[in-house]
């Protein structure tokens, strides 16, 4: 089981490397993260954008670019449908998004001809390596599905689940996060929380162990779920994957760890024909290359399945 990112970087040199396309590829924290991962043994990539300015860049960051195939397309809608074409044609593994805006990016992925899309709902996917915890800690969805409803949740715990034993957890533990570990009727989250419990009871949701309502100091820490009094509850302490009820609790507890804590995260979209890298600008090279590893052992146990 990976229990943090080194572990998971470990786990990915085990496999032949991955290829990754990247759409408008000319940004510098991506061709760092990009860099290092070739260097590292962890993934190759394709890079899609403008040449002169994909090759500008890569001369500030002393790399060989021709260890590298570029394609060159200025346009950046062309650039985008031409990466991702790519990975629906099996060129590639995975799709990075460059230095273009998100709703071009994610049309892209959507596109019936050339892109990924399954006919399912995309969810977000956040892996964390938090100090204090002896495991990885998978979040969804803190970016993507504004109000998810029971179908959707289902969906996101499937995904997760699918990411989870891509790391190697096996049989995970999913916290349906709510503001009381009760059943109140007046408060559908907790009606929906339970019904999700109840669902994986009846063998609707499988290969996980789901408990809900909970609070979220009771789904991580067994000393409040022993002063609650809910030590019997089925992932009291220990949940391996936390769903956010909506997307402002997930993105509020995300930034609040993410800038409050000194940690390490990749993040994935799911819901694809295979791993998209979806990371912010603002993000470092150190969460560009931890997602591209985190596609990278997804990628392989997609292959796998």
């Amino acid at each position: 089981m990976s229990k943090n990112f080194d572990a998971i970087m470990e786990k990915v040199t085990a496999f032949p490397m991955k290829k990754l396309a990247v759409a408008v590829a000319q940004d510098k924290a991506v061709l760092e993260a990009v860099k290092a991962a070739k260097e590292r043994g962890i993934a190759e990539s394709i890079l899609v954008g403008d040449a002169d300015e994909i090759k500008k860049i890569g001369a500030e960051l002393s790399m060989d670019m021709s260890q590298y195939r570029i394609i060159d397309e200025k346009d950046v809608v062309e650039a985008s449908l031409k990466a991702v074409k790519l990975v629906h044609d099996g060129e590639a593994d995975m799709y990075m998004k460059g230095l273009l805006p998100t709703g071009t990016f994610l049309k892209s992925v959507l596109n019936k001809e050339v892109g990924l899309r399954t006919g399912k709902p995309l969810s977000h996917v956040c892996v964390f390596e938090i100090p204090g915890f002896d495991r990885l800690l998978f979040l969804t969805d803190v970016a993507f599905i504004p109000y998810p409803t029971l179908e959707d949740k289902k969906c996101m715990i499937d995904y997760t689940v699918e990411v989870a034993n891509a790391c190697g957890v096996e049989n995970p533990k999913v916290a349906c996060l709510a503001a009381l570990e009760t059943v109140n009727e007046k408060m559908p989250v907790c009606v929906e929380s339970a019904k999700l419990t109840e669902m994986n009871i009846n063998g609707e949701i499988t290969g996980c162990i789901v408990d809900g309502p909970l609070s979220m100091d009771i789904a991580l820490y067994k000393e409040a779920a022993e002063e609650k009094g809910a030590l019997n509850r089925r992932v009291a302490g220990d949940a391996d994957i936390l769903l956010f009820p909506d997307i402002h609790a997930g993105n509020l507890v995300y930034k609040s760890i993410v800038h409050m804590v000194d940690c390490k995260n990749g993040n994935i979209l799911t819901g694809t024909q295979a791993p998209v890298i979806l990371t912010s600008r603002s993000d470092s090279m150190d969460v560009k290359l931890n997602s591209i590893a985190l596609a990278s052992v997804v990628a392989e146990a997609m292959k796998n399945r």
